[in-house]
């Protein structure tokens, strides 16, 4: 099958990493059909990209919507529960999802995991990921399983918020001593592991991880650096910092940062002991884009939620 003909399935194509996936897959001629559940948003990619809802409770109509398709690229997930939306929900959600593409006869799955996903670790968002990826490995499935650590790029929450306060803000709070570690990897380099892990056969697994390795201090500094940020940085216990993030959340209507968040953060979960496999520095990124990063905040919830 030529590539102009194949029918490749991603989920969340109007969200962050998933956009990034489809834009690659346009780029090398495929079609592509998006599962979302935001079907109404504005398509950026008109008509080159179809979109249907997830259809989590009519598994049916979920397994004609994959139908066809030769790899579905699996970006599903989120970043904390919320209301009935919980990480139970979403791992119940993508067992659906498995199960229907199986259904579909789906050649392939490219699963977007997170480094160091365990089943038993203590933090929801890792241990549903862990679960999902001993699902994924043990189905009928031909998998590719990527594990990126914190994403940056244009679009990003995490690294854009923290030159936001940065600009906005005469303190920047740190939980703790700010000595674990980070390695932000970029997400156009996320969108070409997981395209190319889709095209080969054998399954897979592939931590996608940026080429250096920040404290988190260190990363901080990096981005005040860049953006000529006068803010004094400060060393807080995370308490003290999740209390500060909720004030700046009702400022702006958002979720700034969870307990389970800075906890997670604070155990050096972002690294991998593989090599690399991105090749953008995220100090090059920022010089590059240091006029534009941090002067809009971005919003989980109204990304996802509203």
């Amino acid at each position: 099958m030529e590539a102009s003909e194949e029918l490749d399935v991603v989920t969340g194509a109007f969200g962050y990493t998933g956009k990034y996936i489809t834009r690659r897959l346009l780029s090398l001629g495929k079609k592509v059909r998006t599962i979302t559940g935001h079907p109404t948003r504005p398509n950026p990619f008109g008509n080159r990209v179809s979109a249907v809802p997830f259809n989590f409770d009519n598994q049916g109509e979920l397994t004609r919507n994959l139908r066809g398709a030769a790899t579905l690229y699996n970006t599903y997930w989120l970043r904390f529960s919320r209301g009935e939306v919980t990480f139970d929900t979403a791992v119940a959600n993508t067992k659906i999802l498995m199960e229907a593409a199986e259904e579909a006869h789906i050649r392939r799955v490219v699963h977007i995991s997170i480094t160091n996903a365990s089943e038993e670790s203590p933090f929801a968002y890792f241990r549903g990921k862990g679960i999902l990826e001993k699902v994924i490995s043990q189905s009928k499935l031909s998998y590719a399983i990527i594990r990126p650590t914190v994403l940056f790029g244009h679009e990003d929450i995490l690294i854009n918020n923290i030159a936001w306060i940065l600009r906005h803000f005469p303190l920047f709070a740190i939980a703790g001593s700010g000595n674990y570690k980070l390695q932000p990897v970029f997400v156009e380099d996320v969108a070409n592991i997981a395209v190319e892990a889709g095209q080969h056969g054998e399954n897979m697994m592939i931590d996608a991880v940026g080429p250096e390795i920040y404290s988190f201090n260190e990363m901080v500094k990096l981005i005040a650096n860049k953006i000529h940020s006068k803010a004094i940085i400060v060393h807080l216990k995370p308490k003290t910092v999740l209390f500060f993030s909720k004030l700046i959340g009702y400022i702006v209507n958002d979720v700034i940062l969870t307990e389970e968040e800075i906890y997670g953060l604070m155990s050096n979960l972002l690294i991998s002991k593989n090599p690399p496999t991105g090749h953008v520095r995220l100090g090059d990124w920022l010089t590059y884009n240091a006029d534009i990063v941090g002067t809009k905040y971005a919003s989980e919830l109204r990304r996802h939620y509203r």
